[in-house]
C-alpha cells in the first residue's frame, strides 16, 4: 500500500540517510590524505572510510592535489541513525520585516538612523560575506543593509585590526558591528572572534557596547556566548534576517538609545 502523505509527515523521530533508495542508509563523504595519487592512495582512501564506519566503501573519484596531495570522494553504506529529537538548533525569536517595516520601527524609535559597522578582522581578506549584507546589491534577491534608508552603514572591508574597529565603531556612535570570517587555519576564526569581543567589552560601558554580531561559514549558532557575541549568523543568511534582527535587538528588546 502506497503511504501518499508528505515525507515531512511521514518522518519520524529516527531517519536514516537516503541514497538510492529510502532507508539504504547511503552517503557521500569527501576528503584528501598526503599521499600521491595512485593505487595505494585509494586503498588508504577506502580504509579511512571503512574506519569512519563507510562499509563497503567504494571510491568513485581521486584527483592528485599536486605531487604529493590526493582529494577522494567516497561512496557507501553506514548503518548509524539519527534521532531527530535530539537535534538542537537555535530558532529565530524574531519576526523577518520588510525593508519598509525595518525603516519604520528604527524611525520610530530611534528618531535617528541606526549605525552599523562592519568588515572581516585579523588576516581574513574575503569580504564577500560581508559585502552581501551590508553592501546594496545585497544578498539571494535581498538588497543589502545600505539600501535601509535607516541605517547608515560604514563598511570596512578587509583585514581589520581589532583595535581600529572599536576606534572606529567609536568615532560613528555604532549601535551594531558586523564582523564576518571565512579563514579557519587553526581556528584562526574563533581567536578573533574572542579577541574581538574581549576588546569591545574592555572599551565599552555595558549598556553602551553595540552588539556585536558574527558571520561565517563555520560557525555555528550555539557559539554565541562562548565567543561573547550577541549573535551568529551561519551560511545563506539574508541581509533582510540581519536587519530584522537589529530591530529586534535594539528596538524590540528597548535597549537604551543615547
Amino acid at each position: 500500500m502506497t503511504d501518499d502523505r508528505p515525507h515531512a509527515q511521514r518522518a519520524g523521530p529516527i531517519v536514516r540517510p537516503y541514497g538510492d533508495t529510502t532507508g539504504d542508509g547511503m552517503v557521500q563523504v569527501s576528503f584528501t590524505l598526503p599521499v600521491p595519487h595512485d593505487k595505494r592512495a585509494e586503498g588508504a582512501a577506502a580504509q579511512l572510510a571503512n574506519k569512519m564506519g563507510v562499509e563497503p566503501a567504494m571510491v568513485v573519484h581521486a584527483k592528485p592535489m599536486g605531487p604529493d596531495f590526493t582529494f577522494f570522494v567516497v561512496y557507501g553504506r553506514v548503518n548509524h541513525l539519527v534521532d531527530l529529537s535530539r537535534v538542537q538548533v537555535v530558532e529565530r525569536e524574531y519576526p523577518l520585516l520588510s525593508p519598509k517595516e525595518v525603516n519604520s520601527a528604527v524611525k520610530k524609535a530611534l528618531r535617528r538612523r541606526l549605525v552599523v559597522v562592519g568588515g572581516c578582522i585579523g588576516s581574513d581578506a574575503h569580504t564577500v560575506g560581508i559585502d552581501a549584507i551590508l553592501n546594496v546589491k545585497g544578498f539571494a534577491g535581498e538588497k543589502g543593509l545600505e539600501y535601509y534608508r535607516e541605517l547608515r552603514v560604514v563598511n570596512l572591508g578587509a583585514q581589520v585590526s581589532v583595535p581600529h574597529l572599536v576606534r572606529r565603531a567609536e568615532e560613528e556612535r555604532a549601535d551594531a558591528v558586523l564582523v564576518s570570517q571565512v579563514v579557519t587555519q587553526r581556528d584562526a576564526h574563533i581567536l578573533n572572534t574572542m579577541e574581538m569581543s574581549a576588546a569591545f567589552r574592555e572599551s565599552y560601558p555595558a549598556a553602551r557596547r553595540p552588539v556585536l554580531i558574527i558571520g561565517g561559514p563555520r560557525f555555528e549558532e550555539r557559539q554565541a556566548a562562548d565567543l561573547g557575541v550577541d549573535r551568529v549568523f551561519t551560511r545563506g543568511t539574508t541581509p533582510g534576517e540581519v536587519a530584522s534582527y537589529l530591530v529586534h535587538e535594539l528596538v524590540g528588546n528597548g535597549r537604551p538609545d543615547e
